[in-house]
């Protein structure tokens, strides 16, 4: 089968800036073949690997298990993350040498029909910056971790289901697609308008039917209901911020709290009194009253009263970020079907919607700790940087009492109060 076409996205930048924060955020399972080759490198007589420190750990408990992954330093970090932040790996031995999980970071690869869309994680602080060099003018270099990522014989997975009840074919949920995109293009428009608009797309994909609605007349039902949306949200439409209601405020603070975990897999973070601590946050969240727990060493813990108050607006930088972010996840089908827990294209669209208050929560949090009650653009990139990590890859947003809280949020129009109340 010859090589799918990419579908690469035209407005992200990257290139790897050695920050070395993705080999400090991620457990690294390997293959056997990995394995066997990093053993006859020979770490265990290189002498920047500690006496006696393992660089493979098994995983799981059965004798027969033949899953492995990278070994941890104290402080979570990867075994072979030197003091420079790059990869001892790849220093010594050059990039193919790495596992593959390690190339292919910080991209994504979904299947889009015939094809594969490309997107990428905003957990890597380079890609939130948009440093580097254009990723549509990479193509080379990125078909070569394709080519090693793809299975030979490939095929066409089905397409994801468009709403709760129906499925239709791949190019035509790519219309849908490509629509729901054009809400994220308009440069003249705030973002919270784009992205009410877009949910209220969402909306009427998912209340209306397809039986009959295919090709042409899909087109033309999608610039129909496109139209109408742009009629009722104006791009001049003054937000008044709504409080969310008491269940959706609790929801949506479980939910900030499962993106604000740092999951990293040194022994530290593991237990019964890991489990214990969680627990605990989990009901200090649930009530959302006296100080907030800090999940992680960069939260400090200070009362949820201060996250609900005004913090100026989202600054003007943050509105490019956030349209970019948006582009590149939807052009990049991250959010649905394979790339995300199976989901159908309008309940894995509010899921990706919430991540917008969700990182205004926590950007607010950390002006918070750090005596602001304003927002500056680092801090929403620095949230959009921890929230993105869990993206797609945590298993729990994929479990059914978390997707039961996404949907309670979009039934109660919960989404597009909070998108108001955290925009203030």
């Amino acid at each position: 089968m010859p090589s799918p076409r990419l579908k690469l996205p035209v407005i992200q930048n990257w290139n790897c800036h050695n920050c070395g924060g993705c080999c400090k955020q991620h457990e690294i399972e390997i293959t056997v073949e990995e394995k066997e080759r990093i053993e006859k490198q020979r770490w265990d007589l290189d002498e920047s690997i500690p006496a006696g420190k393992p660089v493979i750990e098994k995983l799981g408990l059965s004798p027969t298990s033949k899953r492995y992954r990278l070994a941890h330093q104290a402080d979570g970090s990867c075994v072979f993350l030197n003091e420079q932040g790059l990869c001892r790996i790849h220093a010594k031995f050059g990039e193919p040498a790495k596992p593959l999980a390690c190339q292919v970071y910080p991209y994504a690869f979904h299947p889009a029909g015939n094809d594969v869309a490309v997107s990428l994680r905003f957990s890597c602080p380079s890609v939130v910056s948009n440093l580097g060099e254009r990723v549509d003018q990479q193509e080379p270099a990125i078909r070569k971790i394709v080519d090693q990522v793809l299975p030979k014989r490939r095929k066409t997975p089905p397409a994801p289901g468009l709403n709760s009840r129906e499925t239709v074919s791949w190019p035509d949920t790519l219309k849908v697609v490509s629509k729901l995109n054009q809400f994220f293009q308009s440069k003249e428009t705030p973002f919270e308008i784009c992205l009410l608009r877009a949910i209220g797309f969402v909306e009427l994909i998912e209340s209306s039917r397809f039986e009959t609605i295919r090709g042409e007349r899909l087109e033309e039902f999608l610039e129909l209901i496109f139209q109408a949306i742009l009629q009722e949200y104006p791009a001049d439409l003054k937000l008044e911020p709504v409080v969310p209601s008491r269940l959706g405020g609790i929801q949506f603070r479980l939910l900030v709290a499962q993106y604000a975990r740092k999951d990293t897999y040194a022994e530290s973070s593991r237990g019964l009194g890991r489990r214990i601590a969680l627990l605990q946050s989990a009901l200090k969240f649930t009530l959302g009253t006296g100080r907030i727990p800090s999940l992680q060493e960069r939260f400090s813990p200070v009362p949820f009263a201060l996250v609900e108050q005004p913090f100026g607006g989202l600054p003007s930088e943050s509105e490019k970020l956030f349209l970019r972010y948006y582009r590149v996840k939807i052009e990049g089908l991250h959010f649905l079907g394979a790339a995300y827990y199976d989901i159908p294209f309008a309940e894995g669209f509010n899921h990706l919607a919430l991540m917008f208050p969700a990182i205004m929560w926590m950007a607010r949090w950390i002006a918070a700790g750090e005596g602001r009650a304003n927002l500056k653009p680092e801090d929403v990139n620095e949230a959009m940087a921890i929230a993105d990590h869990h993206h797609g890859y945590s298993p729990v947003f994929g479990l059914p009492h978390f997707r039961s809280r996404v949907k309670n949020l979009s039934r109660s129009q919960d989404i597009n109060k909070l998108i108001g109340w955290y925009s203030q």
